[in-house]
Order: structure tokens, then C-alpha cells, then sequence
């Protein structure tokens, strides 16, 4: 009897020692999905179906090996009630678009794993104390958008040689913009260009932000990174056209809207990648130790319909440097 119930009480001891996720081992994993932008977005985007299919790759089947908890933010002014919404669901990691939705957790003070899809800087970010080691709760992509968006200029240059006034579409919510402008303005100044700068950062002032643009009658628009503004790709595409100005994003999914260019990291393969970040993560890795994966490859799309719309032909030097063209 005693050595019968000496066994029992070991057993129930081991039990109790087990992680939480080891007793429930049947229990579907509870991944959170936070978007700084509409639903409908980040399907017409394909980023969700690019980490969903990242999931499923690595053997994850939705709703069975793991739940998706979906959150949204049509407007910046939403964001915060949004991410505490996100938290109280208790995910056990955090898929993060970045811009306003990870300034968002960070200022909630976020404990869990997060895998950031799209960091402009993390160390600038406060998200890492190194890319190689970010030594804290955050990990996933760096799209250096730094140095992204005033490459651009030159870029811009060589499709409209006359070209010498340029807008820029900036969120004043987003930590980040204010310095990628200043790295922008300086990349105009070397090009001969001046800048404007519109701030807009909630879906009811993109038309005071238009009537703004139409007044100053720029030749170009560049839209800085921001998945709030992707949701109006549609809109600013035709508005740019409207105008006759030709326009660039650093993703594209702008041109495949109809945009009229792009540079910059291919955001659905970021998606993709951050599926095997949050694998390693629900199997016990920390991410502070996962570094974040660095934009080895910026790609150039143009989209040559909308540039015929734009009454523009154009240049064989741009088209050669082109990885993709949207006939």
C-alpha cells in the first residue's frame, strides 16, 4: 500500500511540474494576429493568406493545431482599444504588422513573444538591443525602410527627368515617419527636388490630404510605410492618376493596385517567414534570441499600365533595373 501510494504521489508531482501547453497537449495553440489596417486589406494584400500558408507548411492546420485570433485597425485612433482587446484574449505569441500596431503593444507594455513582420528599425524601435541578439520579447523583419524610401528619389528621377516638386504621405501617429522624412528630404535636396510633406493619419482626412496635394501640383507622391495606408492603395492610385502624377510605396502591393511603382522588401514573404518565427516560439525558443532576419533584396515594380494612364513611356534604364513590370 505505502509503495503504491509513494508511485501515486510521484506521479501527480510530475504532473504538476508540467508547462501548461504539456498537460493540454491537444489543445490548439493561440496565435494573435494584429493588422494595422483593415481586414478586407490584409487579404487584398495576400499577407494574411502568405502566414497562413507559412503555418501551414510547417504542419499547423487552422482551428486545430491552432487558433487565430484576428484583430484590426481601420484607423489609427483605434489602434490602442484594439491591442488591448488583442491582449485580453491571452495569445501565447503575437504576429505584429508593425508601424502604429507595435507602438500600440509596446505602450501597453506587451509581456508575450512578438514577431514583428515589418520593423523600419528595430533597435531605433526600442524592440532590440541588437538585430543579431534583440535580447528581448520582440523579434522578426527589419525592412530598413530608412534606407528604403530615399532610394526611391533617384528612382523617380530617372522616370521623370523634369520632375522637381515631390509630396509625401506621412502618418503623424507613427513614431517612425518623422525620421524617414528627414532621410527622404535629403535624398530630394541631392535630387534637386522640393518636398511637401502631408500628414495624414485616419481615413476622414485623406481628402483634405488630396485637396492639399492638388494645391501644390506635385509631380510625384511617395506613400510612407504604414499598413493604414495600404487599405487606400485604390484610392491613391486613382487619385495620382487623376492628377497625373506618378507615385511609389515601398511594397508591391501598391503597384499591383495601381500604383505606379515600388521599392522596397517583398512584405508577403515576411508574413510567410514570421510562421516559422512563431513555430520556433510556441516550441520554447525565446525571442530574444531569435535575431531579426535583415532586407537582403529590395525589388522594383512598375506597373507600365498605369504609366501609360499617366500619359508616361517609360525609360528603358528604369524597366532593365525592374524585378517586376505590370503590363
Amino acid at each position: 500500500m505505502r509503495r503504491r501510494t509513494l508511485f501515486k504521489l510521484i506521479a501527480l508531482g510530475a504532473v504538476a511540474a508540467l508547462p501548461a501547453h504539456a498537460q493540454q497537449a491537444g489543445s490548439p495553440r493561440r496565435v494573435g494576429f494584429f493588422y494595422g489596417g483593415s481586414r478586407r486589406s490584409s487579404r487584398d494584400t495576400g499577407r494574411y493568406q502568405a502566414f497562413m500558408q507559412g503555418m501551414q507548411e510547417l504542419g499547423y492546420s487552422g482551428g486545430k493545431d491552432f487558433i487565430l485570433i484576428e484583430r484590426y485597425s481601420e484607423d489609427s485612433a483605434l489602434v490602442l482599444e484594439r491591442a488591448k482587446d488583442l491582449l485580453s484574449a491571452k495569445p501565447e505569441v503575437v504576429v505584429v504588422s508593425g508601424g502604429i500596431s507595435l507602438q500600440a503593444l509596446q505602450k501597453l507594455g506587451v509581456k508575450m513573444p512578438v514577431v514583428v513582420a515589418i520593423s523600419a528599425d528595430p533597435v531605433r524601435q526600442g524592440i532590440a538591443d541588437s538585430p543579431a541578439r534583440p535580447g528581448r520579447n520582440f523579434t522578426g523583419f527589419s525592412a530598413a525602410l530608412m534606407e528604403v524610401f530615399p532610394r526611391q528619389v533617384p528612382l523617380m528621377k530617372v522616370a521623370l527627368p523634369g520632375i522637381t516638386r515631390l509630396a509625401v504621405l506621412s502618418n503623424p501617429r507613427n513614431r517612425e515617419h518623422a525620421a524617414i522624412e528627414r532621410t527622404v528630404a535629403d535624398a530630394a535636396y541631392e535630387n534637386g527636388l522640393r518636398m511637401q510633406v502631408v500628414r495624414v493619419g485616419a481615413s476622414v482626412e485623406l481628402d483634405a490630404a488630396f485637396a492639399d496635394i492638388e494645391l501644390h501640383k506635385p509631380e510625384a507622391l511617395m506613400i510612407l510605410g504604414e499598413s493604414f495606408y495600404v487599405q487606400h492603395f485604390r484610392e491613391i492610385a486613382a487619385f495620382c492618376i487623376r492628377y497625373q502624377m506618378i507615385s511609389s510605396y515601398s511594397g508591391r502591393e501598391y503597384p499591383e493596385a495601381g500604383g505606379f511603382m515600388s521599392y522596397g522588401p517583398n512584405f508577403r514573404e515576411h508574413y510567410r517567414g514570421s510562421a516559422r518565427l512563431v513555430d520556433k516560439i510556441l516550441k520554447g525558443a525565446k525571442p530574444g534570441e531569435l535575431p531579426f532576419e535583415q532586407l537582403t533584396k529590395a525589388e522594383l515594380v512598375i506597373n507600365r499600365r498605369t504609366a501609360k494612364a499617366l500619359g508616361l513611356e517609360v525609360p528603358d534604364q528604369l524597366l532593365v533595373r525592374a524585378d517586376s513590370i505590370i503590363d
